[in-house]
């Protein structure tokens, strides 16, 4: 297996996210507003007196439309310890924006969240319109179906996804810790993350009767099951895990995707602290290879000192 890269110094990470700030639209106030930053916080980061968090990397990246891997190894195929989209879900950062691919993505990060929050059938085209303050004309232009948006939603998922996974775990060392991170990152304990969800399984519920989608829904969902795949892998090459990574890989995303499903659709005592639970219980008893010790994790870290 590869080893993943080093991550660049934070020179080199803080003159693109300085590029990005110059390329675009607005003053500095607003690209910090968008991000969700303080304005005093982004101009020490630029300067270079302070370290961009990974939550900021994640919020630049979605707001610019480049992916964490360009912002950290100026490569959005650079290897780290999740898996890079390929085939249909690929993303790739652009250079510099455009007037147009900001229309675009305004137009995307509405239909994402009306489709995630109301349902893929019951978004038109003038619901769209409406929530980016464009004309019907304008949307059919970037996306001349309404499928097309659904299939890019799906895409946009996996980028969130990606972005998060890459930001957060490139310096987590320890292979148990990495895989309860992995999975913690996919828990719908927030909205965002419950958003995420909703897409995942009106795609799935769309794919079981419209087999011209199953393509782009496998090239989105494999990034998932590589990067589940990839830290079993490495945690049995460095003893921590029982050698059986497909195995294990199938059973564990099934059992993640299955509670998932209990969690948004609301059944009974389903919570996603009890799908963690149940995912750290199956992960001690089918993953861990036997008799081997771990340094505590950071959630147990925070327990232990509380």
């Amino acid at each position: 297996m590869p080893a993943p890269e080093t991550p660049v110094a934070d020179a080199q990470v803080t003159a693109r996210v300085r590029g990005l700030v110059a390329a675009g639209q607005g003053t500095q106030r607003q690209f910090a507003s968008d991000i969700g930053l303080a304005e005093t916080k982004l101009s020490k980061a630029l300067a270079g007196r302070r370290r961009f968090t990974a939550a900021e990397l994640v919020a630049i990246a979605d707001r610019t439309g480049v992916t964490v891997n360009w912002l950290l190894h100026g490569r959005d195929d650079a290897r780290t310890h999740t898996a890079v989209p390929g085939g249909q879900a690929r993303t790739e950062s652009a250079a510099r924006e455009t007037r147009g691919t900001r229309a675009r993505r305004r137009i995307l990060d509405a239909a994402w969240e009306l489709i995630a929050e109301n349902g893929y059938h019951q978004v038109r085209t003038a619901d769209v319109a409406r929530a980016c303050g464009t004309s019907t004309a304008t949307i059919h232009y970037h996306f001349p179906s309404r499928s097309a948006l659904l299939d890019e939603a799906l895409r946009h998922n996996v980028k969130l996804a990606f972005d998060r996974q890459v930001a957060e775990l490139g310096d987590v060392t320890d292979p148990h810790e990495r895989l309860l991170r992995l999975i913690d990152l996919q828990l719908p304990t927030s909205t965002l993350l419950r958003q995420e969800w909703s897409i995942w399984i009106q795609v799935w519920a769309e794919s079981a009767v419209d087999p011209s989608r199953r393509s782009l829904y496998w090239d989105a969902y494999d990034r998932w099951y590589r990067s589940v795949a990839m830290t079993l892998e490495h945690g049995a090459l460095a003893g921590v895990f029982v050698p059986d990574a497909e195995v294990l890989t199938r059973a564990l995303t099934a059992l993640i995707d299955g509670l998932g499903i209990q969690v948004m659709a609301g059944t009974p005592g389903a919570t996603p602290d009890g799908m963690r639970a149940t995912l750290r219980e199956f992960i001690d008893r089918s993953v861990l290879r036997p008799g081997v010790t771990h340094p505590p994790t950071s959630d147990d870290e925070k327990t232990e000192h509380a």
